[in-house]
């Protein structure tokens, strides 16, 4: 078998396996972590692009997108559930050298996405008008979200199977071809979007349209990739499922599943909060959610970047790269987001007006905006010790860290903070969840790296017995 490097060029199995055990850390994760950040960026300024399309239209299709946005991360949690699941299983399989295991995991994650998109669909048409209002939706912002969100849901399935396979290659260390089937799609959109929804005159028809057709873009290429480039490929003949296949994947899955199900839950309540204070309060902070999202693309890009080498280490029994890797991941997230941040900090009100120009809206977004670039660079932390926990199968610590900020934290701190202080509340109450999300994660990341180091150290000292076994037998 033959795979392409972060660069896409074609490598071997095994010297994809030298380069995760053996070649320098930072210099590895960058080249893997930098496809990943391109992905992530130029997807979310995609996303912007759509924000900004259709902020055009009025601020009560704004707003949509935060209602939307909502049932939105339940079709991520389930392409993430079985990605993430799957993904980490695959590379401490290859780190392992057990190519055939990794193989049938794959190809149950994708075919069982694939069915939970479907399931999700259904449900949600069926029940698409409560779930508007349940997901803060005003009597003006309704029939937006439901068209947008109508027609989003019909591409549910291949949504939550892409998350699936960009995982899987990613994980296996073709990042490259993870970047090509993601950009791709979200390149289209620049183009289809603004001509359904303008020259088309579909509204915000055309920007729903435009997101599942490109969406579906991705997929085809993502398959593509797996099957031509993948070190592991897709096939019928893998699609072997059992009970501790299944446990196997919820156990690299679920905390990526309960932090993307709780994060709906926690927009639920920003939107339920911001609900009274009309619709430029929902709109505002939709719109804040999105420019966030690229400083969280680059640390997600960066720990994505982390979890293969990760992976194949702590298969391979390398605990001591485990921890460069980490400390690595961390620094380097947070130099970028704070040069990031001081950059939005200043100029909030021109960002967040240029994708609703909306004094109303401005005056929320921005504030918002200026407490969150106080916290972000911090929350690196958090996110690189959940990917650390998640890969090497600390199954229910990186599920309670995983929900924290974006959930179990955030959903409490906006009521309190609303009932306490009102919108003031309100825009301030990521900043917040993010602070004490950071005190939480410092001693389980702690904990997880002194069990590292003794891991190492045994390691060590069994390998130096051996040697010296080696050398006395051959005297």
């Amino acid at each position: 078998m033959r795979a392409l490097s972060g660069q896409g060029h074609v490598k071997s199995v095994d010297e994809t396996y030298r380069e995760m055990t053996s070649s320098p850390i930072a210099p590895l994760i960058v080249s893997l972590a930098i496809p990943t950040v391109i992905s992530n960026l130029v997807t979310t300024i995609y996303n912007l692009a759509d924000t900004f399309f259709i902020g055009q239209i009025s601020t009560s299709a704004s707003g949509a997108i935060g209602v939307a946005y909502a049932m939105m991360t339940l079709i991520q949690a389930v392409g993430f559930f079985f990605g993430q699941g799957a993904g980490n299983a695959v590379s401490r399989s290859l780190g392992g050298k057990d190519t055939e295991r990794a193989g049938i995991i794959a190809a149950v994650a994708t075919a069982s996405a694939f069915a939970g998109g479907i399931v999700i669909a259904i449900i949600g048409h069926i029940f698409l008008e409560p779930l508007c209002i349940l997901c803060g939706a005003t009597d003006t912002i309704l029939p937006y979200a439901e068209t947008y969100l109508g027609i989003i849901l019909i591409g549910a399935p291949w949504m939550a199977t892409s998350l699936v396979l960009n995982n899987l290659l990613r994980f296996e260390g073709n990042a490259f071809f993870s970047m090509v089937g993601l950009v791709s799609g979200a390149v289209l959109n620049f183009v289809l979007a603004p001509v359904l929804i303008f020259v088309c005159d579909l509204g915000i028809a055309g920007a729903g349209l435009a997101t599942i057709t490109c969406q579906l873009l991705s997929f085809v290429l993502l398959l593509i990739g797996m099957q031509k480039a993948g070190t592991v490929r897709l096939s019928m003949a893998n699609l072997k499922p059992t009970a501790k296949l299944f446990k196997t994947i919820a156990n690299g899955g679920l905390p990526s599943l309960l932090r993307q199900v709780v994060y709906g839950f926690a927009t639920i309540c920003l939107n339920t909060a911001a609900r009274p204070y009309g619709d430029a309060a929902i709109a505002g902070i939709a719109v804040v959610t999105r420019v966030v999202s690229i400083g969280n693309c680059v640390q997600i890009g960066l720990g994505q970047g982390f979890q293969p080498v990760c992976g194949y280490n702590f298969g391979a029994r390398r605990y001591g790269r485990v921890r460069e890797g980490f400390f690595f991941a961390v620094k380097a997230s947070f130099v970028v987001l704070a040069l990031m941040c001081v950059a939005a900090f200043a100029f909030a009100p021109q960002i967040v007006a240029f994708l609703r120009d909306d004094p109303e809206v401005v005056a929320v977004g921005t504030a918002t905006l200026r407490f969150q670039c106080m916290s972000l660079p911090f929350t690196g932390l958090a996110m690189i010790t959940n990917f650390m926990l998640q890969t090497t199968g600390k199954m229910w610590r990186a599920s309670f860290l995983g929900v924290a900020r974006l959930g179990i934290i955030l959903a409490p701190t906006v009521m309190i903070l609303s009932n306490a202080l009102g919108l003031f509340g309100i825009e301030m109450s990521q900043s917040v969840s993010d602070a004490i999300t950071l005190v939480i994660s410092i001693p389980m990341a702690t904990s997880l790296l002194r069990e590292l180091a003794r891991r190492q150290a045994k390691a060590d000292e069994k390998a130096a017995s051996q040697e010296s076994a080696a050398s006395r037998s051959g005297a």
